[in-house]
């Protein structure tokens, strides 16, 4: 085998300068050196043989050839076919890679690249192996390409990185491609890598993880421009540490046993979110753009589960949660699932957010602290859910969006004492909320809307708050069919805005505070309207007025100084009381029955606003002190 060797390399080394590409195969494994590069080959006591720092053992040589190939620098080339692959290996780098084969399961040890120009490696995965994988180790950054690979793994993860840096996983522009693991394995993910997971490209990514989640990072998981569908998974979808970040693309995530995206803090205690998401350990999840569907069906699942915040800045977000509730033997407390579930404060703030619960005791948002709307965000949350029941001491109800955390301190019954965090504030955007079982809107802690457009409708409570609730701007209607229409366990405040509140008959009313516990409704500002009046007892230091009686589905026209500030349309409930009260912060009139004409519509057609009016008459109206009545 020496022999045979030495002439062809002693013949190569005068000719290699006139070629493209010296090609030395170790098995399946070629390495490819352009001549431009190759220098002097040295030989050592006729055993081996180092070609541009790649030491090869003369045995180990099973051929040598000169062709015409374009090498690409930095790059390492797997072609799958069958149970077998081969691999490329560019001359520039084959120094530091040590590959091992096994049929088509292909792992590659990688050393230090630093000395390529700080260049990294790409490692691009082609053709198809039903019984193969694609392993990685070192200590480097790099790259992955996938390049039209369909890679079934039986026994293990189709590609699996124990490499604690950053890996940018690229899915080449206009390909297809799909990753797929074993049952009953002991792998982390079908697609797993140890450190950072840079998921991007142009082309189409299909991911099954058959064992544990679809794709899992020991560290974050990025996302831009690529096509990922997650088809199926045992446990979550996605699961990372550190932080989520999805800046574009398209990611369909459905047929999960467990969360659609899980994102938890590694260490012990958050970083919170840091500069450029350095060394960030947050547990926090970002969507800033792209289009997110989720399809979670698993008991008390969750589309979108941060151990830290949710931040959704743009893009257009679609979550569908129909799992049933569950009973957790570790916290004792019933739980449904959850669209978006944050530990921590969830910011709203741009794009489109759509979010459905079927499921029993669901809810379409739970934020354990502050669950800010703002900026032009458009969130649309409908839970048809019911309460789930594990048994009389146990339940878990479904509501359309749920914030903040109330944590008893003392005492007990109607002499407990609680503390509380988080809540909901609304200073932009539009929120729309419906239940058909519970509260369509509850914060367990404060709610404040100072701005955006709020509509809430529920058979229960439209909106709730367990502590204090003020308006001081934005369009907020809460349209209750059984229960009160705004209802404050405080104090609640109105102090600007427009407020269009809806109750059924006594003992509900329009706008509800908790005077049995020595709380008051105070109104000093905005524009009201309020079907079943005002909580007794109320501080109404700007006039109110009341009309005795209203038509069910008819239009009407609020006027102040004579100048129209709000048509509103009085919905059609079956049990709707009275009466129906007025109040603007100047001279108070009120127009039925009248015709409207362009404008903005606001409170999902109960409302406009800059609309052109005709026709109608005035309503009588009287005084109001607080107090309802029925119809």
């Amino acid at each position: 085998m020496k022999k045979a060797l030495l002439c062809p390399f002693a013949w190569l080394v005068s000719v290699v300068l006139q070629a493209q590409t010296l090609n030395v195969a170790v098995g399946n494994v070629t390495y490819q050196f352009p001549a431009e590069q190759v220098g002097e080959m040295t030989y050592a006591n006729g055993t081996t043989i180092t070609i541009m720092g790649k030491v090869f053992a003369i045995n180990d040589i099973t051929k040598v050839y000169v062709d015409g190939t374009t090498v690409k620098d930095n790059t390492v080339i797997v072609t799958y076919s069958g149970t077998s692959a081969a691999v490329s290996v560019a001359g520039n780098v084959a120094k530091f890679i040590v590959p091992t084969m096994s049929g088509a399961h292909v792992t590659m040890a990688q050393g230090n690249t630093d000395d390529v120009d700080g260049n990294e490696i790409t490692y691009v995965l082609t053709g198809t192996s039903e019984d193969g994988e694609f392993a990685l180790t070192g200590l480097y950054k790099c790259t992955v390409q996938l390049d039209g690979v369909t890679l079934t793994n039986p026994a293990g993860a189709a590609i699996d990185i124990n490499n604690k840096k950053r890996i940018q996983l690229s899915v080449k522009t206009d390909t297809e491609n799909t990753l797929v693991d074993g049952t009953n394995g002991s792998q982390k993910a079908c697609l797993y890598s140890k450190g950072q997971l840079q998921l991007q490209g142009g082309g189409t990514l299909n991911v099954y993880g058959k064992t544990a989640h679809a794709i899992k990072s020991g560290d974050y998981i990025s996302i831009k421009n690529l096509k990922l569908n997650i088809r199926s998974s045992v446990s979550d979808g996605l699961n990372c540490n550190g932080y989520f970040l999805m800046k574009s693309g398209t990611v369909n995530i459905s047929g999960t046993g467990d969360d659609g995206i899980q994102c938890d803090i590694d260490g012990t205690a958050s970083t919170g979110e840091t500069t450029d998401h350095e060394s960030e350990d947050s547990g926090n999840v970002y969507i800033e753009g792209g289009t997110l569907g989720i399809s979670a069906t698993a008991a008390a699942t969750k589309g979108i589960k941060a151990a830290g915040d949710i931040r959704i800045s743009g893009g257009d977000v679609y979550i569908i949660t129909s799992g049933g509730g569950i009973y957790d033997s570790d916290e004792k407390d019933a739980k449904g699932c959850s669209g978006l579930k944050s530990d921590g404060n969830m910011t709203l703030s741009g794009g489109s957010v759509t979010l459905e619960n079927t499921g029993a005791g669901g809810k379409c948002i739970k934020a354990d602290g502050l669950l800010t709307v703002s900026g032009d965000a458009v969130v649309t949350a409908t839970n048809t859910g019911s309460k789930y029941r594990y048994n009389s001491s146990y339940t878990a109800s479904a509501k359309a969006v749920k914030a903040g955390v109330r944590t008893q301190t003392g005492g007990s019954g109607r002499n407990a004492t609680y503390s509380y965090t988080g809540g909901l504030a609304v200073t932009g955007g539009t929120l729309i909320a419906s239940a058909t079982s519970h509260e369509a809107i509850e914060s367990k802690s404060t709610i404040a809307i100072s701005g955006g457009m709020v509509y809430a409708s529920s058979t229960d409570d439209a909106i709730n708050s367990a502590s204090d609730f003020t308006i001081t701007g934005g369009y907020v209607m809460g349209n209750s069919s059984g229960n009160d229409g705004l209802d404050a366990n405080g104090n609640c405040y109105i102090k600007g805005g427009t407020v269009f509140a809806v109750a059924s008959r006594e003992p509900e009313v329009g706008i509800d505070a908790n005077t049995e516990a020595g709380y008051k409704l105070y109104v000093t500002g905005g524009t009201i309207v309020s079907v079943s009046g005002l909580e007794r007892g109320s501080s109404l230091t700007q006039s109110c007025y009341q009309a005795s009686s209203y038509s069910k589905g008819n239009w009407y026209g609020l006027y102040k100084d004579n100048a129209l500030v709000l048509a509103f349309k009085i919905p059609s409930n079956s049990n709707m009381g009275t009466p129906l009260v007025v109040s603007t912060s100047g001279s108070t009139a009120l127009k039925s029955g009248i015709t409207v004409s362009g404008g903005t519509e606001i409170w999902s057609g109960f409302g406009c606003t800059g609309a052109s009016v005709s026709g109608g008459s005035t309503v009588n109206l009287s005084s109001y002190t607080g107090g309802g009545g029925w119809w």
